[in-house]
């Protein structure tokens, strides 16, 4: 019987006393977890070179960032981060996969990090950011999840794209919106392709791309 990989988060949550709004996602390709990176990659949280989240904050911000495996690549992400009071708190701590991939669905055995924990240990989070939805195994799904162990849901505000839910903390009584972005991945270009805003904006200006479409959703949440 062929042993599982134990694809284990190699980043702590990037978060701290100032942060206000918290990206959550589930977990950066198994290569970050062995350190077996690939030219271009950042050793850092979304810093797969095949991934979209730093281009478009890149695009949106015009912070001009390295994408490099070095130093200076990271802490450019950590001092923007800082700067806009964004942490990183990916909710999957650890999952075993029979074939070793980046796909959301192919986890198994699935360990979920505190989040609840760590938003009464930092009560200035007002926001949870989403990079994927409600789609099995996607974020949004497992902080469902999460919730449902402590008696807990999400009140929809509003169903339209991005979606917008909030709901109260247990202890601090604070009621955190979240907000479900579309997954700043190659995988979720299909799901923006078959978008009718998408199909709209595509047809006035044909250069127009996913990316695009992403940055413009993005950048009135970050």
């Amino acid at each position: 019987m062929q042993k599982k990989f134990q694809h284990t988060h190699p980043y702590e949550p990037f978060i701290d006393e100032f942060t206000e709004k918290l990206i959550v996602g589930t977990l950066p390709p198994p290569r970050f977890t062995t350190g077996d990176l690939k030219a271009g990659d950042v050793n850092f949280c979304y810093g797969s070179r095949d991934g979209q989240l730093w281009p478009i904050l890149d695009k949106i911000f015009n912070l001009n960032l390295k994408f490099e495996t070095s130093k200076e690549a990271i802490d450019q992400r950590k001092n923007f981060l800082r700067e806009r009071q964004i942490g990183i708190c990916d909710i999957v701590a650890s999952a075993e996969r029979e074939k070793i991939d980046a796909s959301d669905i192919g986890m198994q055995n699935i360990e979920l990090r505190d989040v609840l924990g760590y938003l009464e240990k930092y009560p200035k989070v007002h926001t949870i950011l989403f990079t994927g939805g409600n789609s099995k195994n996607g974020p949004e799904y497992f902080f469902r999840k999460h919730l449902k162990e402590h008696g807990l849901m999400l009140n929809r505000v509003t169903n339209d794209v991005p979606r917008n839910h909030n709901f109260t903390h247990p202890v601090t009584n604070k009621v955190i919106r979240t907000i479900s972005l579309i997954a700043p991945s190659g995988a979720a270009n299909r799901a923006v392709g078959s978008l009718d805003s998408y199909k709209r904006m595509k047809k006035e200006n044909p250069k127009f791309n996913t990316v695009d479409f992403r940055v413009l959703q993005y950048q009135g949440y970050f």
